[in-house]
């Protein structure tokens, strides 16, 4: 039989890869639409590449700003959660004993075990054990602004650098399906990842990326091709 140990899991590491994958989602979506909307309107190749590049930093700085801002909202959330706590602990010691050991109860611990469990834990870490137990906190789960602003800016700008680089490289007059092209490809393979991290359909989650971002590149195209006509 092979010996147990430990596993390790990562189901901790799952709503950062998420979040990345859809920032780099994002980053080509958007970029593409921009790049493909404004070579509709019959742009220079200097002007696409500078909305390309504006586009990228503007949208990496937005999901930055964005994402720290929630984040840091979640955070002060519970920390007066945390503050609280730490307040009726020091009020009533042991009413919150009994209020951990109705948690456990409420598990399927009988009685004994319950107490017993609340009062190790208690005795160990107090404000730890209801932060878990009480509030649903853990120190892998504890919102982080500056991480998940740096995490959405640098995915978004992944993401972003991808139709860009394609803009710089192809001619100008290849721009358009090359840009759809290949951000399509990538898109697809993105939507992949994230339905097979959710557990869902990866074939649905594919197309259903597939189908809206070619929608939005379409309309993207539409206008700038409408606009163009309008300027000339």
């Amino acid at each position: 039989m092979r010996p147990r140990s430990h596993e390790l899991h990562t189901l901790g590491g799952i709503g950062w890869l998420r979040a990345g994958v859809l920032g780099a989602n994002d980053g080509i979506l958007s970029v593409s639409s921009l790049i493909v909307g404004v070579a509709a309107a019959h742009s220079a190749h200097a002007n696409i590449l500078l909305c390309g590049v504006a586009g990228l930093v503007a949208g990496a700085m937005s999901m930055a700003t964005g994402e720290y801002v929630s984040v840091h909202s979640q955070a002060d959330i519970e920390t007066a959660a945390l503050d609280q706590e730490k307040a009726e602990l020091e009020i009533d010691y042991a009413g919150e004993s009994r209020e951990l050991t109705e948690i456990y109860q409420s598990r399927g611990l009988d009685v004994a075990l319950a107490r017993q469990v609340a009062d190790q834990l208690m005795a160990h870490d107090a404000l730890g054990a209801h932060a878990r137990e009480e509030l649903g906190l853990s120190t892998t789960l504890r919102a982080r602004p500056v991480q998940a602003a740096l995490t959405s800016a640098a995915s978004f700008a992944c993401g972003a650098a991808l139709p860009l680089l394609v803009a710089v490289l192809v001619p100008p007059d290849a721009v358009i399906p090359a840009t759809v092209a290949a951000s399509l490809l990538c898109l697809v393979a993105l939507g992949a990842v994230a339905a097979r991290i959710g557990g869902a359909n990866i074939l649905k989650g594919a197309l259903r990326v597939t189908f809206w971002s070619a929608l939005a590149m379409t309309v993207s195209a539409a206008v700038g091709r409408l606009f163009g006509t309008l300027g000339g």
